[in-house]
């Protein structure tokens, strides 16, 4: 029962909208209807308020840690659950019709609550690859990927199944945006595309 309820609370807590919430509450309207749909940082970013997707992107990593941190308190036997859900949750909200973000954010909360050090690769390389490149969808995935890597090279074994997991999520749902970086069609951030 306890992957049970670490599911449903990851879930729970990760598909809390911060994007949508915040960018309402701050007179920007519906997120949803502007950019690539997303309720994610990213797309928050195109409203043209840097301080209001910075804070729907340390939310969104706060609902992530939050819920890891709950299940290494409640169900220890069940973290990985929780972490998975958290950014299923965010990914695929039951509030919002299962249309959520991709799931960067949450999932860099997720790896600081599973271990800090993977959570510090985790954003040195998603900071390291945006600063260079200055594309949010290349950080994105190079950062899940780093994760994974840095779960296995650091002795969090236990975790590095659940990892692959959400990196392929987030990867997957990074789908269209790996076709428009084939294409050469991909917008760095800052650019009026």
């Amino acid at each position: 029962m306890h992957w049970v309820f670490a599911g449903l609370l990851g879930y729970l807590v990760g598909s809390i909208p911060f994007g949508l919430l915040l960018a309402k509450a701050a007179g920007k309207g519906d997120i949803r209807q502007i950019g690539s749909g997303s309720t994610g940082a990213t797309n928050v970013l195109r409203t043209g308020s840097k301080r209001l997707a910075a804070a729907v992107l340390l939310l969104d990593l706060a609902k992530g840690l939050a819920a890891v941190l709950a299940a290494w308190r409640w169900f220890p036997d069940a973290v990985s659950m929780a972490a998975l859900a958290a950014v299923v949750g965010h990914c695929f909200p039951i509030w919002l019709g299962f249309k959520g973000g991709k799931g960067v954010a949450t999932n860099a909360g997720v790896c600081f609550g599973v271990g800090w050090p993977i959570g510090l690769a985790y954003g040195v390389v998603w900071l390291a690859v945006l600063a260079l490149g200055r594309i949010s969808s290349v950080a994105g995935m190079s950062a899940v990927v780093a994760a994974v890597i840095a779960a296995a090279a650091l002795g969090y074994g236990r975790f590095v199944p659940v990892l692959v997991v959400i990196a392929l999520l987030v990867i997957w749902l990074h789908r269209s945006n790996i076709k428009r970086l084939l294409a050469g069609e991909e917008p760095k951030l800052g650019s009026k595309s």
